[in-house]
């Protein structure tokens, strides 16, 4: 290690000169010298990087069955891969309510299907809804044609939480025209209808 002398605002510093490079990402509360306005000032690593987190990623493990027809409804996802801060219900409310506020991109992917598995789906869509409203809507329409038989629709986007009291769900509709068991696909390994999000990185610099 060497130490040379500068001057910078005025002041003499000591500036450290290290042999050793930091292989990996530093640490939330490793220090970098920085001058603010000819301040010179140590900086937390926290603010200008960091995890993204708090983190969700869930699905449904089996079909979520019974829909109404042509009706507004909540995916329940009831199996959880990844949640960071235990910020997603999954068992009862099925939201993510983090408690850390930022921006944070969400993405949702719902299957919809029916029972009947023949080509009589005349439309479907999916929303992430923020605190019961609709954020973001993916719709496939098929009444001006042949029907479909599975579809497959995918949601995503970036939005401020408050990080106390906002909250994020996953919507579904499937209207047929016949009488059917409409439902969510779902699947053990999580690859049909799944929900998750993150908070995004914010630099400050």
């Amino acid at each position: 290690m060497s130490q040379t002398k500068i001057k910078a605002g005025g002041f003499d510093v000591d500036v450290i000169t290290g042999t050793t490079a930091l292989a990996e990402a530093p640490a939330s509360t490793d220090e970098f010298l920085i001058s603010d306005g000819g301040v010179l000032k140590r900086l937390d690593a926290s603010h200008i990087g960091g995890d993204n987190t708090p983190a969700f990623h869930v699905y449904r493990s089996s079909a979520q069955t019974g829909l109404s027809n042509g009706t507004n409804t909540k995916i329940q996802f009831n199996a959880e891969f990844l949640d960071t801060d235990n910020a997603f219900d999954s068992s009862s409310n099925y939201r993510f309510t983090p408690q850390t506020a930022g921006k944070y991109f969400f993405y949702l992917q719902v299957l919809l299907s029916s029972a009947a598995n023949n080509d009589n789906i005349e439309y479907c869509y999916s929303e992430i809804k923020k605190n019961g409203s609709p954020i973001t809507f993916a719709m496939l329409d098929y009444r001006s044609s042949r029907a479909g038989r599975k579809m497959t629709i995918l949601n995503h986007i970036i939005v401020d939480m408050n990080g106390s009291s906002d909250y994020v769900e996953g919507w579904g509709e499937l209207s047929t025209n016949v009488t059917g068991d409409n439902q969510f696909g779902g699947h053990a390994n999580g690859s049909e209808t799944f929900f998750g999000g993150y908070k995004l990185i914010t630099w400050v610099i």
